[in-house]
C-alpha cells in the first residue's frame, strides 16, 4: 500500500513539474491507468475523460469504456461505443463491444443485435476470426465466439486452421463431443500436436474420474479408425495412450502391436508396455509383450532385453503368491539357467544373474550357487560400476542369509564407500546398519539410522524409521537388553527361513518376558513367518493378538492392512476386508497406510477406480 502510494504521489509531482503539455498528458494517461488499475474508477474517469477528447487508441477507448460501465454509466458508454462504430464501421469488434454495454444493462435483445451483426461483418482472415473469437470469450458470450470460428472455417480454403480454437470454444460451452471432434480434426491435419491433444484431454475430459468421456472419446476414436483404417496412425498411437490412462493393457498390446508392425518398428512401445503391465501386475499381457520381442529373433534390438524382462515377470508373478512352491521355483530356475546358456553371461545378462542367485539362495536354500554366481557377476568385463554395485549389494544379503554376517558387512561398506551421496550408498549404509541390529549392537545402528532417516529414497527413509522405531521404543527405555537381542536374533534367523528355531526364541521372550514392550513385535514376526509358509490362519490369528490386545501401538496400523489384504486376497471374504479398511481409515488417519487403503475399500464397494 505505501509503495502504491508513493507511486501515485511520484505521478502527480510529475504531472505538475513537465515541461511540455505533451509531458502532462503522458502523465494524466498513466495516472488514469493507475486509478483504473486500483478500481479507483471515479477518478479514472476524470483524467479518462480528458485524454480521450484527444487520445482515442485503442487502449484508451478500452479502459474508458469499462471505467463507464463499471460507474453505472449507461449514456455514455453507448455514446463512446457508437462512435467507435462510426469511425471504423468495418471493425466487427466495436459492434461487440457496443453489444457488451447493452449485456451489462440488461438489454439482452440489443446485444444480442449487436453480436449478430458482429458475425456479419466479420473479415475471412484467421488473424481477424480468432481474434474476435476471442473479444466474445472475454465477455463470457462463447456461443458467438464459436459462430464466428465456424464461420472462419466454412470460408477457409482450410478449415483445419480453426480446429484449436474450436475445440476450446467447444470445451468453454460444455460440448465434450464436439470438442473432442475438434481436436482429433486438428490431429488429423496435424500429427506433431499430440501432446497438446494428450493435455487437452486429461484437463478437459477428466479421464482419470470420468469413464463416461474415455468411452465417449474411445467410441470416436474407433469410428474414425474403422472408416478410413489406411490414415495416419497417430489415431491409433492416441488410442494406445488411452488404454494406457486407463490402464487396460491388454487393450493397448492389441494396438501397439498393430502400430509395430505398421510402422516396421523394433519393437520399442512393447517394451514399455510389458514394463508398466509388470509393475502393475498385469504379469499376462507383460509375459504377451516380451514374446512378442523375442519371437522378432536374435538380431532385435531388444531380444535380450526382452528375455531379461520376461524371465523378471515370470520371479515377480511367481513371488505375488504366498507359501513355499518348491516345484514352481525349480521349474523357474531351470528356464533362467537355459537362457543364461543361450545368452552367456555378458553385460546385459548381469541383472538377470542377479535375480537367479536371489531365487536360488533365498527360496531353495542354494546359497554356495548363488554366492558363486554372483562372484561371477562381478568380474563381467566390461560391468558397469552401478551394476556391480548391485551385485554386491545381493551379495552381501546372501552372505547374511548363509550366516557370514560380517564377510556381508564388508560387501556393504565397499558400496557405501563408492556411492556415499547415492541411493546405493543409502541402500548399503541401511543394511549395515541392519547387521548391527542382528548382532546387538543396537546403539551403533541407532546412530546409522537417524542419518538415514533423511535419505532421499522414500523406501529407505521408512526402512530406516520402522528399524529405529523398534530400537526406540524397545531397547532405549528399558534398562533390560536380553529381551531385544533376544528379537535380533529371532529376526535374523526369520531372515535366514530358519522359522522353527526364530518361533523357538519368540517363545522364549514370551515366556521369560510376558509384560515387555516387545510382544506387538514378536507377534508381527510371527505372522510373518507364518505368512511365508502358507500358514494363513496362524498368520491371521497373529495380526488379530496385536489389533486386540496392542492398538494403541505403533504396529496397530500395520496390522489392520495386512489383516485386510489378507481377508481380500487370501481368504476371498470382501466385506471384512472392507470393514477393516474403514476401520484403519478411521482410527488411524495418521498412518501411511491410510491412501492405499482407501484405493482398495474403494474399489472393494465398487466405485470406478481409474
Amino acid at each position: 500500500m505505501m509503495r502504491s502510494s508513493l507511486h501515485l504521489l511520484l505521478l502527480i509531482i510529475l504531472s505538475l513539474t513537465a515541461p511540455t503539455c505533451l509531458r502532462a498528458q503522458e502523465n494524466d494517461l498513466e495516472l488514469a491507468n493507475y486509478y483504473f488499475e486500483q478500481g479507483q474508477f471515479e477518478q479514472a474517469k476524470l483524467y479518462y475523460e480528458k485524454i480521450y477528447k484527444t487520445n482515442q487508441t485503442n487502449q484508451v477507448y478500452q479502459n474508458y469504456l469499462k471505467t463507464l460501465i463499471a460507474l453505472n454509466d449507461f449514456e455514455q458508454s453507448e455514446k463512446i461505443a457508437k462512435k467507435k462504430i462510426k469511425d471504423t464501421s468495418k471493425d466487427a469488434k466495436a459492434y461487440v463491444a457496443l453489444g457488451n454495454v447493452y449485456k451489462q444493462f440488461n438489454n439482452s435483445e440489443a446485444a444480442k443485435e449487436q453480436f449478430e451483426e458482429a458475425i456479419k461483418k466479420v473479415e475471412p482472415t484467421q488473424m481477424y476470426i480468432t481474434g474476435l473469437a476471442r473479444e466474445f470469450e472475454a465477455i463470457g458470450e462463447f456461443e458467438f465466439g464459436l459462430r464466428a470460428l465456424e464461420k472462419g472455417k466454412t470460408q477457409g480454403k482450410d478449415g483445419y486452421q480453426y480446429a484449436y480454437e474450436i475445440a476450446n470454444a467447444r470445451g468453454n460451452l460444455g460440448d465434450l463431443n464436439g470438442m473432442t471432434e475438434a481436436w482429433l480434426d486438428l490431429l488429423e491435419e496435424n500429427p506433431g500436436n499430440i501432446q497438446l491433444v494428450q493435455n487437452s484431454f486429461n484437463r478437459m475430459l477428466n479421464l482419470q474420474d470420468n469413464p463416461a468421456n474415455v468411452d465417449m472419446l474411445r467410441t470416436q476414436l474407433l469410428r474414425r479408425i474403422q472408416k478410413n483404417p489406411d490414415a495416419n496412425p497417430i489415431l491409433n498411437e492416441l488410442l494406445l495412450w488411452l488404454f494406457l490412462q486407463k490402464k487396460d493393457f491388454a487393450a493397448a498390446l492389441v494396438q501397439a502391436v498393430a502400430l509395430d508392425k505398421r510402422l516396421n518398428e523394433s519393437g520399442s512401445r512393447l517394451l514399455n508396455l510389458g514394463d508398466l503391465a509388470r509393475k502393475n501386475e498385469d504379469y499376462s499381457t507383460a509375459l504377451k509383450a516380451y514374446q512378442y520381442l523375442i519371437d522378432k529373433g536374435p538380431m532385435n534390438d531388444h531380444y535380450m532385453l526382452a528375455k531379461v524382462e520376461k524371465l523378471q515377470t515370470l520371479k515377480d508373478e511367481l513371488l505375488k503368491k504366498p507359501g513355499i512352491q518348491r516345484d514352481a521355483y525349480l521349474a523357474l530356475e531351470s528356464e533362467y539357467e537355459s537362457t543364461l546358456a543361450n545368452l552367456g553371461q555378458v553385460p546385459g545378462t548381469a541383472m538377470m544373474m542377479k535375480e537367479l542367485a536371489h531365487l536360488k539362495a533365498f527360496y531353495l536354500q542354494k546359497t554356495d550357487e548363488a554366492i558363486a554366481l554372483l562372484e561371477a557377476a562381478i568380474l563381467i568385463p566390461g560391468l558397469y560400476g552401478r551394476q556391480v554395485a548391485v551385485c554386491k549389494l545381493e551379495l552381501g544379503d546372501v552372505k547374511v542369509f548363509k550366516g557370514a554376517i560380517w564377510d556381508a558387512s564388508l560387501l556393504f561398506s565397499q558400496v557405501e564407500l563408492d556411492y556415499k551421496e547415492d541411493v546405493l550408498g543409502h541402500e548399503a549404509k541401511f543394511r549395515n546398519a541392519r547387521i548391527s541390529y542382528y548382532s546387538g549392537d543396537f546403539e551403533w545402528a541407532q546412530g546409522q539410522l537417524d542419518v538415514l532417516k533423511a535419505s532421499t529414497s522414500k523406501l529407505i527413509s521408512n526402512d530406516a524409521i520402522d528399524l529405529s522405531l523398534l530400537i526406540t521404543d524397545n531397547f532405549n527405555m528399558d534398562t533390560i537388553t536380553a529381551p531385544m537381542q533376544m528379537f535380533a536374533r529371532a529376526d535374523l534367523l526369520a531372515y535366514q527361513n530358519k522359522f522353527d528355531t526364530a518361533a523357538s526364541t519368540l517363545d522364549s521372550i514370551a515366556s521369560a518376558y510376558p509384560m515387555h514392550s516387545l510382544m506387538d513385535e514378536i507377534w508381527m514376526l510371527r505372522s510373518t513367518m507364518a505368512y511365508k509358509q502358507a500358514q494363513f490362519d496362524s498368520a491371521k490369528t497373529c495380526l488379530e493378538k496385536i489389533i486386540d490386545l496392542y492398538f494403541a501401538d505403533i504396529l496397530a496400523d500395520d496390522a489392520l492392512f495386512k489383516l485386510a489384504d489378507m481377508y481380500e486376497n487370501i481368504f476371498k471374504m470382501p466385506e471384512k476386508a472392507m470393514a477393516l479398511y474403514e476401520r484403519l481409515i478411521t482410527e488411524q488417519p495418521a498412518s501411511l497406510f491410510v491412501i492405499d487403503a482407501r484405493k482398495r475399500f474403494r474399489a472393494l464397494r465398487g466405485d470406478e477406480i481409474n
